[in-house]
C-alpha cells in the first residue's frame, strides 16, 4: 500500500498504530490486573491485539515506500529505524493479550490438575502474566511515544516558521 487518495498511506495509517497500540496496551494491562475486565473484554482483547499487530508491519512497509520518495535526511533514517523496532512489541502485545484471555476463559471453565485447583487461576500464573503485560505494554508505548516523535520531527524541522506568515482579520 503506497498511496490513499493521493497521500502518502504512511501519513494515515500511523494514526492506526499511535491509537491502537496504546489502547491495546492499556486493555492488556487491565485484563492482566482484573479478572472480570478480562471477562468483559473476551475475544476482543486479543481480536484488538490482533488488528495493532497487521497494523505494525502495514504502516512501516508505507513508511518505507514514503522513504523512498523524500529527500534523504537523518531525521527519516532514525525514524525509519525507530519504526523497525515496534514489530516485536506488537507481537509481544498479542501473545500476551492471547494468554490472558485464555487465562480468563479458562478461569471460568477450570480445569483442576491433581490437587483439584484450576491450573491458570493460581496466583503465580496469574501474576507472571500481569508483570509480562506491564513490561511488553510499557515498552510498546514507550517505543509510539519515541517513533512518533521522531516521526514529526523528521517532517516537521524545517516545516513552519515561529512567526505567522500571514494574519486573519479578526474583525
Amino acid at each position: 500500500m503506497t498511496l490513499i487518495n493521493g497521500l502518502p498511506a504512511h501519513v494515515l495509517l500511523v494514526h492506526l498504530v499511535v491509537v491502537l497500540v496504546p489502547l491495546t496496551a492499556l486493555a492488556l494491562v487491565g485484563a492482566a490486573i482484573s479478572r472480570r475486565a478480562a471477562r468483559r473484554m473476551g475475544i476482543v482483547l486479543p481480536l484488538l491485539a490482533l488488528i495493532s499487530l497487521v497494523s505494525v508491519p502495514l504502516t512501516t512497509s508505507a513508511g518505507e515506500w514514503l522513504e523512498r520518495h523524500v529527500t534523504d535526511d537523518a531525521l527519516v533514517e532514525r525514524h525509519a529505524e525507530l519504526g523497525d523496532g515496534l514489530l516485536p512489541w506488537a507481537v509481544g502485545l498479542f501473545l500476551l493479550a492471547s494468554l490472558v484471555w485464555w487465562i480468563s476463559r479458562a478461569a471460568t471453565e477450570p480445569r483442576p490438575d491433581a490437587t483439584g485447583k484450576a491450573i491458570w487461576s493460581a496466583k503465580p500464573v496469574r501474576v507472571a502474566a500481569l508483570v509480562l503485560s506491564l513490561v511488553v505494554a510499557a515498552g510498546a508505548v514507550v517505543d509510539v511515544y519515541r517513533i512518533g516523535d521522531s516521526g514529526a520531527k523528521a517532517a516537521w524541522h524545517d516545516g513552519f516558521s515561529q512567526k505567522a506568515s500571514h494574519t486573519r482579520d479578526e474583525g
